[in-house]
């Protein structure tokens, strides 16, 4: 991992961001670095993270470049301890962002512990790190000790895009996936036949039903703040890359002439920074939003999220089953 000799206060706090090569990650990390902050950031490519951050002006002397692959656990474990070893200094915030989304999969893939890859990645490894970093964040004095996880529409259902039944709706059912190991041929939550898309969707529903109990089970006992947030709609994200090439262009012409829903990268990067570091956003348990559609000076808002992901005995059993996926029960 990158190294200098940066050291942290209140007027100098530090991050980690996973998922910075490109998009929202990445411009989250200009945001930051711009408002003081000092960035870790986490990703499979540490060299290819830092050619995106040269790129987009980013100063070198600001960043710490880290090797972690999100969809392995192993990797994930030994990524905090090379952090906590070589740092030299604590974490303030974490920004849970990396996600990997494939939806044109006939079968699904694998983590290294044999687990369904999009849920391995974007909610398991996510998962551990937040339990492994949490010292750090409880040692940290700063105001603004956060912990900050991406959400999506299309996994809340009191939104008009968590309503979209194709190719189905989030939804982990009883967990009997989760609580038979979820390894082979086990690949959905639930258990039921494999979907792709659903599979992310589910995956993202577990992310802000993490940041739900999170909030249940320490904000008052560690004054951590814990909030989740959709941006709008980054049509044009990398994230969609591996979807159809008629759909990476038809997309993002949809959201910005049709429903109005388009948030560019920078604007979404610059909705995360905020989330992190302004005090506005200061208050835990919540899921920030700025509408389905976009309005020139819209202000952030509270949105409502379903019970499937707000509900606390659904809550309860995600945590206990995804501490026992990741080795921790």
């Amino acid at each position: 991992m990158a190294r200098s000799s940066l050291s942290t206060s209140s007027s100098n706090p530090a991050v980690l961001i996973t998922g910075t090569t490109s998009g929202v990650g990445l411009n989250a990390v200009k945001a930051l670095v711009d408002r003081g902050w000092t960035v870790v950031t986490a990703n499979r490519d540490p060299v290819r993270a830092g050619a995106a951050a040269d790129a987009l002006g980013i100063p070198r002397d600001k960043l710490h470049h880290l090797r972690m692959d999100l969809g392995d656990l192993e990797s994930v474990r030994v990524g905090v301890e090379t952090l906590v070893d070589s740092l030299g200094f604590g974490l303030d915030a974490l920004v849970i962002n990396a996600a990997v989304y494939k939806p044109r999969l006939k079968e699904p893939e694998r983590s290294p512990q044999g687990y369904e890859l999009s849920m391995a990645t974007n909610h398991l490894g996510h998962f551990l790190l937040i339990q492994l970093l949490l010292p750090q964040l409880q040692a940290s004095s700063h105001a603004s000790r956060r912990v900050v996880i991406l959400g999506t529409v299309t996994a809340n259902s009191k939104e008009l895009g968590g309503k979209i039944p194709i190719p189905a709706p989030a939804d982990l059912g009883d967990l009997s996936g989760f609580k038979a190991g979820f390894k082979a041929p086990i690949a959905m939550a639930n258990s039921k036949p494999f979907k792709p898309g659903k599979a992310y969707k589910d995956s993202k529903l577990c992310n802000m039903i993490t940041t739900q109990e999170l909030h249940r089970r320490l904000h008052s006992s560690t004054g951590i703040v814990f909030s989740s947030l959709y941006p709008g709609c980054v049509a044009d994200t990398p994230l969609f890359r591996n979807t159809p090439r008629a759909f990476q262009k038809i997309f993002p012409w949809f959201q910005k002439n049709i429903t109005g829903g388009y948030v560019s990268q920078a604007l979404a990067g610059e909705r995360v920074a905020q989330v992190v570091a302004d005090p506005d956003f200061g208050l835990s348990g919540v899921h920030w939003s700025w509408g389905n559609r976009q309005k020139q000076g819209g202000k952030q808002f509270s949105q409502e999220l379903s019970d499937k992901a707000s509900n606390p005995e659904t809550a309860q059993g995600v945590w206990e089953e995804s501490m026992k996926l990741v080795g921790l029960a």
